[in-house]
């Protein structure tokens, strides 16, 4: 692999499938047969750069056909995890001294390899994920672009003396080199299954360090065929460890290892904390101060002043509320909508909600199911909980299917400070909140613990300045939708109760996966 020419080609985002085209049609439809045709397979942990079978299984299943099953999982216990811990462990000696433009040529291979089979990846994500074909195109487009984003940074970081080379003195050399931290434990969600799995992962590694893998429990046939591309390609054994199982037994022993260096998390706020409090527990043996990497939840929100382009305001209101089902972090559950076009723009979203075709994803619904019996059932008990807090404009029932299926639900006339404005639902409900003035909305905007993503519709440019400085969110967008930021573009992660800040596909996002280490030399 020649890094050199990729390491002086620009970073260009992977651009999105086109399936107006009649031929990306049915390269999708082709590959969502082929992939259907190798459902049920046994999958393994890999530790070591060994494929390892165990009596204890999980079934991943279709959320949008329960009877589906993706792959049987093989999980792991206790002793297994400290196998893969000690594998990366020995792994991290030789690895580290990897050149970085060594590394990043592994990072390169993987995504030109993943654009080849771009549809294969989509197709398994469509199904085990429960994403119509775009959301699980987008998904795909990610993942690559983080393994060439994160290779390209790896290259620039180690040539920072360079580029930015330290105040020198007379009679010393001084150089700042960046190194990596040791074993991480990386625990991705399933609602990017793929992109935040590969961007967490390929970063630690790149960086130099080697990562035990805990897929999330409802996508972890994905993962696997992630980790099976990086053997592919030959990153060497016990770099990337993969170990699938439950939370508490698997991701505890993980977090509160003391030879674990760092902890990279993707998921809901409760974990997080859990993750965040435990790793800061000092562990017999332990010789660093953990570090904790999270992304967490978001009550995210779309505020309309009564200047905004109205339609298209509506339009990015539908778009971050029910895409994937609202199952992002950075989904718009909140619209808040200043009183004079507060009825004009509420009308308008449940018009466009409404026309959302619900079935399954395989067949490209604009709406499909809620990932698991788990999350369907908290749905709807909000749901419950909105009735009494609002007024149901849209749905608020279960939807017809054999799975999980939710209607795309919308309240009216929601107080700041009602649960339904408050707590993150994850799933397709959106909540409508009238404010006094463009100032208030902002303020109410403000009014949760969380801080993601957010946006602002208005032509004034006063406020939008106000709304820029104000709004105090890690991702504020401007006249569009709160959803689909874009490696390099977007740099993303929020403040508060939805992380670390951590902008994932950004200048400082492997930072956070290496140590600066000044050298000193008298001349």
């Amino acid at each position: 692999m020649n890094t050199v020419k990729e390491k002086n080609t620009p970073f260009v985002n992977e651009p999105f499938t086109d399936f107006s085209i009649e031929a990306e049609r049915q390269a999708m439809q082709s590959a969502l047969q082929n992939v259907k045709s190798q459902l049920g397979q046994d999958i393994p942990l890999y530790i070591g750069g060994n494929k390892i079978f165990t009596n204890e299984r999980m079934d991943s299943i279709n959320p949008g056909n329960v009877d589906e099953i993706i792959g049987r999982v093989s999980t792991a216990d206790e002793i297994l995890t400290e196998q893969a811990i000690q594998s990366a462990l020995r792994a991290f000696e030789s690895w580290k001294k990897v050149p970085a433009q060594e590394r990043a040529s592994y990072l390169f291979r993987a995504a030109e390899l993943m654009r080849k089979r771009k549809h294969e990846f989509s197709a398994l994500m469509v199904l085990e994920s429960g994403k119509n074909w775009g959301e699980a195109d987008a998904d795909t487009a990610e993942a690559i672009d983080f393994m060439e984003y994160y290779a390209r940074e790896m290259i620039r970081l180690s040539e920072i003396n360079q580029q930015r080379p330290l105040t020198q003195i007379p009679s010393e050399n001084n150089q700042l080199a960046y190194i990596p931290l040791g074993v991480g434990a990386v625990i991705p969600p399933w609602n990017f299954p793929l992109a935040i799995c590969v961007g967490m992962t390929t970063a630690a590694i790149v960086s130099g360090n080697t990562v035990c893998l805990k897929p999330a429990l409802p996508t972890p046939v994905i993962a696997y065929k992630f980790v099976a591309l990086m053997e592919e390609i030959g990153l060497p054994a016990g770099v990337l460890n993969f170990v699938p199982g439950d939370g508490l037994r698997v991701g505890e022993y993980l977090t509160t290892h003391p030879q674990i260096r760092f902890i990279s998390f993707t998921g809901s706020k409760e974990v997080g904390l859990r993750i965040n409090r435990v790793a800061s527990v000092k562990a017999e043996g332990q010789l660093w101060i953990k570090r904790v990497i999270a992304e967490m939840g978001g009550k995210d929100g779309v505020v309309v002043d009564e200047t905004a382009d109205l339609e298209a305001a509506a339009a990015a209101i539908v778009a971050s509320a029910f895409g994937f089902q609202g199952q992002k972090c950075s989904a718009g559950s909140r619209a808040i909508i200043v009183e004079s076009v507060y009825e004009q723009v509420k009308n308008r979203v449940v018009e466009l909600a409404s026309e959302l075709a619900m079935g399954l994803p395989e067949t490209n619904a604009a709406v499909g199911p809620v990932i698991d019996d788990k999350s369907y059932n908290k749905i709807l008990d909000y749901i419950e909980i909105g009735k009494s807090e609002g007024s149901l404009l849209l749905g608020g029932q279960k939807a017809e299917g054999n799975g999980y299926y939710i209607q795309p639900t919308i309240f009216a006339d929601v107080d700041r400070k009602a649960r339904m404005m408050q707590e993150e639902i994850f799933g397709p409900v959106l909540a409508l909140s009238k404010a006094k003035d463009w100032k208030e909305a902002i303020d109410i905007y403000n009014d949760t613990e969380f801080g993601l993503t957010g946006s602002f519709f208005s032509q004034d440019e006063e406020r939008i300045s106000y709304a820029l400085d104000v709004m105090h969110c890690g991702n504020l967008y401007i006249n569009r939708k709160c959803t689909g930021a874009l490696v390099g573009v977007h740099p993303f992660g929020g403040f508060n109760m939805s992380g670390t800040d951590s902008k994932a596909g950004g200048h400082d996002y492997l930072l956070l996966f290496t140590q600066a280490k000044l050298m000193s030399r008298k001349v």
